[in-house]
């Protein structure tokens, strides 16, 4: 990953998936963009869900499901402008479940996730009504915004890493913190 925190090297992603119960999605975010690379990364580290953190040609789709029939597909669609709509519906067919981030990946580095920076939920609205598959919605989410953002977007779950951390670290009060914000959200 070019950006974000979090970073897990490849021998510790096979011991946590293999150390994971049968039955619990396990997932890998890549920002591999070919499929030769993508297929590569998951046969070092074998999940159940590729989470693809970065644009990939169209023509990776089906070359990813037909060398990985078994494994979910989730698209990251950063939310610069409103032109993540339109990015959002032209893959939606091709993966299993979307997630809106924060990131930019038009930067000189590429901004793929982890920014801790909340993005325009009414364009994540937007997204969340045109898609016929689950939505995670995910940017600068933390405790005291998680309950705004999910009764705005709707969203089918969220996604965090930077809002439960201190110093780089999972921060438990924050997580458990942010837990209890989403908890409190009415069903």
């Amino acid at each position: 990953m070019p950006s974000g925190p979090g970073v897990i090297a490849e021998t510790q992603i096979a011991k946590i998936i293999a150390a994971v119960p049968p039955g619990t999605d396990t997932f890998l975010l890549t920002s591999a963009t070919t499929a030769e690379a993508i297929i590569a990364q998951h046969q070092r580290c074998p999940a159940s869900t590729i989470q693809l953190v970065d644009a990939v040609p169209m023509d990776t789709y089906p070359t990813l499901r037909a060398a990985l029939p078994e494994v979910r597909l989730v698209q990251v669609i950063h939310v610069v402008d409103a032109t993540a709509l339109r990015e959002a519906e032209a893959v939606a067919s091709h993966v299993d479940a979307v997630l809106l981030d924060s990131g930019n990946p038009n930067l000189a580095v590429k901004s793929l996730g982890g920014t801790g920076q909340a993005h325009d939920w009414r364009i994540s609205r937007r997204i969340v009504e045109a898609m016929d598959l689950p939505v995670w919605l995910a940017g600068g989410l933390r405790a005291h915004n998680v309950a705004e953002a999910i009764a705005t977007v709707q969203p089918y779950g969220v996604d965090l890493c930077t809002g439960v951390r201190t110093q780089g670290r999972l921060d438990e009060a924050k997580l458990s913190a942010f837990m209890a914000a989403v908890a409190s959200v009415p069903n």
